[in-house]
C-alpha cells in the first residue's frame, strides 16, 4: 500500500534519552503518524526549527546543556503556532499547571504510555491544523481570489456564494480531515469532492462509492474487501476500495443512508486508521482522506435516531454546503450556454441561438431537480429543434404544467410551492391593489415579457393583457 507523509510537517521529538526516541518514533510510525524527526542535543532544537517547518514537539524536561523548561519558553516565544508536549517524570498538579501557563499544549509522565503519547500527538496535530486552516482561510476571504481557479473549472457558475465555497475547499484541501458535502441532488457535490482531491496534493486516487440501500455485508465486502475462506465463494482473497484509495480520496455518496451497522465500521476508520477485512483477524491500516456526501441536511444528520452522533460530528471536521440554483439564479445563462453547447456536440448539432427569453423563463423557475432537470430541459428542446431561434415551447411545457400554445391556463405559478409568503402590514389592501402589485411584481420578474409573467401568475396571456388594459 502506498505510504504518504504524515503530517505534512514532522513531529519534532527532543529528548537526551536515545531508547525514548526511537521506542517513541516507532509507535508513532505504527500507528499512522510516520513523519517524525529526532533531536538527541538540546542545543540544537531551535536550529532545526529555523531550519524546517514542524507540526509539534515532544520535549522532555529533564535535559543537560539547555533544560526543557528553557528550551519551552525558546519555542513558546519564536515558533508560538508549534503545540508543545511536555515528557516529565514529575507528576505535582503546581508544576503541571506552570507549565501549561508556560505555553505548553499537554503533558506525560514517564514512563509514557504508547496510547497516551499517540492521542496527545493527534489532538496536538488535529490543533495545529484546524489553527492552519484559520489562517489559510483568513487569508483567502481577504484577497478575494483563488489560487487555483482550474481545478473549479468543471463546475459553472458565476455566483459569489460559490466563489466562497470555492475559497474555502482551496483553505481545507491539505488537511487529512474528513469533509462533509451537503447539498440537493444535482448540485455538484462529486464535482466538489474530486476538485477537493485534485488540490490537496494527494498522490493517490480518487474512488468512489455510492452507499444508498447498500446492506453491511456488501458495504464492508466493496470497501474492506476480504480473505480467503472469509464465506462461500471467497476463493482468493480481494483488496477493498479502501487500498485502492491509498495515498488519495476516499468519496462515500449518500452516506445519510448509510446502516447503523456500517457506521460503526466507518466511524472506526476515521478515529483508528484501521479496517477489517471480512475473515480476517488483524486490522490493516489507511490513510486515505474520507470525503462523504448527502443530499439530506446536516440538521437530518445531527438529529436522526438512524445516523450515529459520533460519527456525524467526526465527519463535519470540515462541512460545504452547496446552494441549490435557485439561490445561484446569476449562474443560469451560464449554464444554459454550457448546456446549449454541451447538446450541440453530443447531437452533432451546430450551436442553436436561444431567445432572450428563455434566460427571464428559466431564472424564475425554482428547479426542484437542480442543475440536472436544467440539463434534461436543454437536451430534450435541442432534440426538438427544428430550425431558426429555439423555440420555448419545450421549455414552457416543462414548468407550467397544462401550458400549450393554445394559451390554456397553467396550473400553478413559477415559484415553487410555499417558497415565499405574503406579508400583510395592519392596514389589507383591496383586492384591486393586491392584485396590481401581483402584476407589477410578476413583470418585474419577466423582465417585461407578459407570457412569462402570465405564466408565473397562472394565466393565459390574454387573460392578463385583460387585466392590465383594465387597470390603467
Amino acid at each position: 500500500m502506498n505510504s504518504a507523509l504524515y503530517p505534512e510537517w514532522p513531529v519534532l521529538l527532543i529528548d537526551d534519552e536515545e531508547n525514548f526516541l526511537r521506542s517513541a518514533s516507532y509507535t508513532l510510525i505504527s500507528e499512522g503518524i510516520n513523519n517524525v524527526r529526532s533531536c538527541q542535543d538540546s542545543r540544537q532544537a531551535m536550529g532545526m526549527l529555523a531550519e524546517e517547518s514542524f507540526s509539534v514537539v515532544v520535549l522532555d524536561m529533564m535535559m543537560p546543556h539547555l533544560t526543557g523548561e528553557e528550551l519551552l519558553k525558546l519555542i513558546v516565544r519564536d515558533f508560538p503556532d508549534i503545540p508543545v508536549i511536555i515528557i516529565t517524570a514529575i507528576n505535582e498538579v503546581e508544576w503541571v499547571v506552570k507549565t501549561i501557563k508556560a505555553g505548553a499544549f499537554d503533558y506525560a509522565v514517564k514512563p509514557v504510555d504508547d496510547a497516551r503519547l499517540v492521542t496527545l500527538v493527534t489532538r496536538a496535530l488535529q490543533l495545529r491544523e484546524v489553527r492552519d486552516e484559520n489562517i489559510k482561510l483568513r487569508q483567502y476571504l481577504i484577497s478575494a481570489r483563488l489560487e487555483h481557479p482550474e481545478r473549479f473549472a468543471a463546475i459553472i457558475t458565476d455566483s459569489p456564494a460559490m466563489r466562497g465555497i470555492f475559497q474555502y475547499v482551496e483553505a481545507i484541501a491539505a488537511t487529512p480531515l474528513p469533509v462533509l458535502i451537503t447539498g440537493e441532488t444535482g448540485t455538484g457535490k462529486e464535482l466538489i469532492a474530486r476538485a477537493l482531491h485534485d488540490l490537496s496534493g494527494r498522490k493517490g486516487d480518487f474512488v468512489a462509492l455510492n452507499v444508498a440501500g447498500v446492506d453491511d455485508h456488501f458495504f464492508s465486502d466493496t470497501l474492506f474487501g476480504h480473505s480467503r475462506g472469509a464465506f462461500t465463494g471467497a476463493d482468493r482473497e480481494r483488496k477493498g476500495l479502501i487500498e485502492q484509495a491509498a495515498g488519495g480520496t476516499l468519496f462515500l455518496d449518500e452516506i445519510g443512508d448509510l446502516s447503523l451497522e456500517s457506521q460503526v465500521k466507518l466511524l472506526r476508520l476515521l478515529q483508528e486508521g484501521e479496517y477489517y477485512p471480512l475473515g480476517a483477524d488483524q486490522p490493516r491500516t489507511s490513510d486515505a482522506r474520507v470525503t462523504v456526501a448527502t443530499l439530506r441536511d446536516s440538521d437530518y444528520l445531527q438529529k436522526s435516531e438512524r445516523f450515529r452522533k459520533d460519527l456525524y460530528y467526526r465527519l463535519k471536521s470540515h462541512h460545504i454546503a452547496l446552494p441549490p440554483p435557485r439561490q445561484r439564479r446569476e449562474d443560469i445563462p451560464l449554464l444554459v450556454d454550457h448546456f446549449l453547447d454541451k447538446a450541440a456536440a453530443k447531437l452533432d448539432r451546430r450551436r442553436i441561438t436561444p431567445p432572450r427569453e428563455l434566460y427571464t423563463l428559466l431564472a424564475n423557475y425554482p428547479f426542484p431537480g437542480n442543475i440536472r432537470e436544467l440539463e434534461g430541459m436543454i437536451f430534450d428542446a435541442v432534440s426538438r429543434h427544428k430550425g431558426g431561434v429555439l423555440s420555448l415551447t419545450a421549455f414552457r411545457r416543462a414548468i407550467e404544467p397544462g401550458w400549450d400554445e393554445t394559451e390554456q391556463p397553467a396550473e400553478h405559478g413559477g415559484e415553487e410551492a410555499g417558497e415565499e409568503s405574503i406579508s400583510f402590514g395592519k392596514t389589507l389592501p383591496t383586492l384591486r391593489a393586491a392584485e396590481q402589485a401581483l402584476i407589477a411584481e410578476a413583470l418585474r420578474r419577466a423582465e417585461q415579457n407578459q407570457g412569462i409573467a402570465a405564466g408565473m401568475l397562472g394565466l393565459t396571456r390574454r387573460a392578463l393583457n385583460n387585466r392590465l388594459q383594465r387597470n390603467k
